[in-house]
């Protein structure tokens, strides 16, 4: 198998519009890679710069020792499975899987052991010979990924794939798809928008922002060690709570909400306050104080969420935090809670350049 290396690469639009600012990045052999961001962040377009469906304006695409820049298609050796599975619907399972090694001219018997062999790997081996239209989202989806196995590409790369999939299938699939890719050891791109997925999917994260890679590491360093703001805010579910503050020497201030625990931070400076859901508790001591106005139960955890007494956003309304904890932590609605946490377990952000303080 072989490593994925982009250097420098950008993509510019005919009008000017830039989608992908220059990115770098140096992809193991057999590593699972995740890139992650809003909509309109780029990922999306620099997997299909990879693939080679968008042509690239600048930089160098490699995959082992090979540039691909001008390299088709088809002669990159990558496997794509798509969001919309992409089926021929006039073919039956066996079809779909064999179409692309019959167009290679493959001998059949050697076809027939592929794609019986992805089959039983993918639990789909009972509906070879049913048409796509007789399978379930979940099922289609495994053709798709089954097509793309029997190539032995040197690289797969995924699409949103699990995006018209249900909740619970979503999950059952996610499991799968790392588990397939552990048991090939195949190097993968895998592009989603939902950083749940990401953060159970990926070896490392690519968290995009604006064509750019804002930070990129193993899941829990971006989660525990976020670098900007967008990082912090984008990873981790609930998302962080984030309090506009400035700081006057002493405490960080937000209207009558006065911090203390911090120092060696630039004073009178607008900044932004982090505070993950699940590093606050309930403490006669706590600097928080909330009024909840929900609940969300979710078996094993709750979610409480309310206004911070003392604290407004940016519009001047009350700001709204988030409190996780297990199924005992169960305020009645209105009730107010004392909140405390170690400010050693908080980040503080620039507001103007996002960059975090350390």
């Amino acid at each position: 198998m072989s490593g994925v290396q982009l250097k420098s690469v950008r993509k510019t639009y005919p009008n000017g519009a830039e989608a992908i600012r220059g990115v770098d990045m140096d992809i193991k052999s057999g590593e699972m890679i995740v890139f992650v961001g809003p909509s309109g962040c780029g990922k999306s377009t620099l997997l299909r710069m990879v693939a080679g469906l968008e042509s690239i304006s600048g930089g160098d695409i490699s995959i082992g020792d090979r540039v691909i820049n001008d390299v088709s298609p088809s002669e990159r050796d990558v496997a794509m499975v798509f969001q919309n599975y992409a089926l021929y619907p006039h073919m039956s399972v066996r079809g779909n899987m064999s179409y692309g090694l019959k167009n290679r001219k493959m001998d059949k018997a050697e076809i027939e052991k592929r794609v019986n062999e992805a089959a039983s790997m993918l639990k789909i081996d009972q509906f070879l010979d049913r048409q796509p239209n007789q399978l379930s989202g979940g099922q289609r989806q495994r053709v798709a990924m089954g097509r793309a196995i029997v190539r032995n590409p040197q690289v797969f790369l995924f699409d949103e794939p699990l995006s018209n999939l249900d909740a619970k299938l979503r999950v059952q699939m996610r499991i799968e798809i790392k588990r397939l890719q552990r048991r090939m050891n195949v190097t993968s791109i895998y592009v989603t928008h939902d950083q749940t997925e990401a953060m159970t999917l990926a070896d490392r994260l690519a968290v995009i922002n604006e064509g750019l890679v804002e930070q990129m590491g193993a899941p829990m360093e971006l989660y525990s060690n976020p670098k900007t703001l967008f990082v912090a805010s984008f990873i981790g579910a609930p998302q962080i709570n984030l309090i506009p503050v400035t700081f006057d020497g002493k405490t960080l201030n937000n209207g009558t909400l006065k911090l203390a625990g911090f120092k060696d931070l630039p004073e009178q400076t607008e900044l932004v306050l982090g505070v993950r859901p699940d590093v606050m508790t309930q403490s006669a001591k706590g600097q928080l104080d909330m009024r909840v106005d929900l609940v969300e139960q979710h078996g094993g955890e709750n979610l409480v969420y309310g206004a911070l007494q003392g604290a407004t956003n940016d519009e001047g309304d009350e700001l709204e935090i988030c409190l996780k904890g297990n199924k005992a932590l169960l305020p009645d609605l209105d009730a107010a809670l004392r909140l405390s946490f170690d400010p050693a377990t908080a980040f503080v952000f620039r507001k103007d350049t996002g960059e975090r303080l350390v």
